[in-house]
């Protein structure tokens, strides 16, 4: 582990940054140590925290737990979902057991009642009792509602909301268009697929949502628009503390930049701007609210982001865990926390997904290097 004092960028990796082939990836997974070894001694965390591995789950992205602390995990280019099964002691993941099978970019899990619920890219299907039959899991049950069949932005982020409604959100198909209903939105519907309703439009992608403690607000991070440069326009952090806000895609893109194709139909004034600008391209997906008791108390109630990492920007951003520090509906601060999968030029993890467990350490899912990541922190550990 690396302190946060080591947070600069040494001349060597921005040399590797500018000799890295435009439009790449960062050379991805060509950091990874020998035999699939993971190099987490690159990761700088501020003192107190580490980092360790949890699991190892192919393509893992988004996450969710169940009261029994079986942590389920969605994957977008497989067509299964895993569970992992924590070892003795909870420390780390035990077994890692696959459920389904042939399903379409099956990225978004949720767990209520006793039941799995997986997104796929044009429904919601459920396993029932999932629990109790890992290894001879349920036929899935589909539910009631319908979604676009799309190949851009398709995999879907899901949820339940305190209103005991699953949001789902539907992205739009393109870099930058004018889609319909239900597309470029996120939608809300009762846990059997029924009554399904747009909650908020003007979302280009959102793989990323919380309610805020306290409030019950909605908070969530929508990706930026591609080809407008390397800094502009910002991936955001939204907040709709009621339905039907238009957050301004593809009119208007971080509050206040137009659209150069679309933005004369619509002024940036029609629509709510974000709650917090967040860096260009880094592409915000997951973030939770700490509620945890382990970290200090400076952190309760704080949002963090998983930062997947920029795919076509000159020099590469993201790869790496930020930290918003929010009071009521304002966010005052934005700053990394935990980074280092981008390293010395080359991207060896993309973090997708962050989760808080009850003994209020943080899990992060990486698809990369298809990890789980475990963060703690220890008063006087360096």
């Amino acid at each position: 582990m690396k302190p946060a004092a080591r947070r600069g960028l040494p001349f060597l990796a921005l040399l590797a940054l500018l000799v890295s082939p435009a439009g790449s990836p960062v050379a991805c997974g060509a950091a990874r140590g020998a035999a699939g070894a993971l190099p987490l001694d690159t990761i700088s965390l501020p003192p107190g925290f580490s980092i360790a591995l949890y699991a190892r789950v192919p393509g893992a992205r988004s996450m969710a737990l169940s009261p029994r602390g079986i942590l389920y995990v969605g994957s977008r280019e497989g067509d299964r979902v895993y569970a992992v099964v924590p070892a003795p002691g909870g420390r780390t993941g035990g077994r890692v057991v696959p459920i389904g099978s042939e399903m379409d970019e099956p990225n978004g899990v949720a767990w209520r009642d006793g039941a799995l619920y997986v997104a796929e890219v044009t429904r919601v299907v459920r396993f029932d009792a999932i629990d109790d039959h890992l290894d001879h899991p349920p036929a899935p049950r589909p539910l009631a509602a319908a979604f676009p069949h799309q190949s851009g932005h398709s995999w879907k982020f899901i949820r339940f909301g305190p209103d005991g409604l699953l949001y789902v959100p539907v992205g739009a198909p393109c870099n930058v268009c004018e889609p319909p209903d239900p597309q470029a939105g996120l939608t809300r519907m009762r846990p059997d697929g029924s009554g399904l309703e747009v909650f908020a439009r003007g979302i280009r992608n959102t793989v990323g949502f919380d309610w805020q403690p306290g409030t019950g607000v909605l908070w969530f991070t929508d990706n930026g628009r591609d080809w407008l440069g390397d800094d502009r326009p910002p991936d955001e952090l939204d907040r709709a503390p009621r339905p039907g806000l238009h957050f301004g895609f593809p009119y208007c893109h971080g509050g206040d930049l137009a659209d150069p194709e679309y933005g004369a139909k619509h002024p940036c004034s029609q629509f709510t701007p974000p709650a917090r600008k967040l860096g260009a391209h880094v592409a915000s997906l997951g973030m939770r609210f700490y509620t945890g008791s382990m970290f200090p108390a400076e952190y309760r109630n704080q949002i963090f982001i998983a930062e997947h990492g920029s795919w076509n920007r000159t020099l590469p951003v993201g790869y790496r865990i930020t930290l918003v520090k929010v009071s009521g509906a304002r966010a005052l601060s934005y700053q990394p926390f935990a980074e280092g999968w981008l390293h010395w030029g080359r991207a060896w993890g993309r973090p997708v997904d962050v989760q808080v467990v009850p003994d209020g350490s943080l899990l992060v899912s990486d698809d990369l290097a298809g990890a789980i990541y475990r963060i703690t922190y220890r008063k006087g550990g360096v």
